[in-house]
């Protein structure tokens, strides 16, 4: 569980929540109008941004990755790498049936090695994996994103709807409070849908795929150096380059100058 985005999501909302009581109820700040022009305009012109399947890809993975953090660490990868290597060295590719880990990745490339397939396929295999979850890990960061850019706008469309119709009926004074309302709590919407969730969103899921391309990246070369029956101690010693230079030293371990 990735607890910055649900606390900061949760702290957000409490913020806003608090704001409003303090300065009236809740029911004032709900309008049905406003909710229509931001959430169905901002979900129209997404559905014209982007195909059918990366909606259907992009959306539900990238709500899961913004809210899950990775089995395993870059740190803990090389170790587990490390160990997999000394038992492949002992015991051959038969001894890595028995192997677990967490990391569905690592298993697929283990499993490839156990079964005795041979390096080109198993990069190439791995490789279209890794590809395939990035793009699609891209593409929900892209979509929130454009979520994110329509809803301000959107919310000033609705304003400006709400600013027509109030002058349409300046002679009604009844009903310039309820239209007034409506065009600020359409910009108030789009606002808080675009810098409360949407857009962090994306930039959280940016960040995801970078972490997620080093990681299956450094699973890859790890599996093809115990296919070719690299030594534990090189593995660790090649896949330690991925890792940024004070992590690459053992705890309690002095990091040269």
């Amino acid at each position: 569980m990735d607890i910055m985005t649900s606390v900061g999501l949760i702290a957000g909302i409490i913020v806003i929540t608090a704001m409003i009581f303090m300065g009236g109820d809740l029911h004032m700040f709900i309008s049905e109008h406003a909710m229509i022009i931001i959430f169905g305009g901002s979900i129209s012109a997404t559905m014209i941004r982007f195909p059918l399947s990366a909606l259907l890809h992009g959306l539900p993975l990238g709500a899961k990755f913004a809210f899950t953090m990775s089995r395993l660490s870059a740190h803990d990868l090389v170790d587990e790498l490390a160990r997999i290597a000394e038992i492949a060295r002992k015991q051959g590719p038969v001894g890595l049936e028995k192997v677990e880990t967490d990391e569905p990745f690592l298993a697929k490339g283990i499993r490839y090695v156990a079964d005795g397939y041979d390096l080109d396929f198993i990069r190439d295999n791995l490789e279209r994996d890794r590809d395939n979850f990035l793009m699609h890990l891209d593409e929900g960061s892209k979509i929130y994103r454009a979520i994110g850019d329509c809803a301000p706008a959107f919310g000033m469309i609705g304003t400006l709807i709400g600013m027509v119709q109030m002058f349409a009926n300046m002679t009604d004074p009844s009903k310039l409070g309820p239209f007034m309302a409506t065009a600020l709590l359409a910009t108030l919407y789009g606002a808080l849908v675009a810098n409360l969730f949407c857009l962090p969103i994306a930039d959280k899921l940016h960040g995801k795929l970078l972490d997620e391309e080093t990681n299956r990246t450094l699973i890859i070369d790890g599996i093809l150096m115990i296919r070719d029956s690299k030594s534990p101690t090189l593995v660790r010693e090649m896949l330690l380059a991925y890792l940024p230079e004070k992590h690459r030293h053992a705890e309690g371990e002095p990091v040269p100058a």
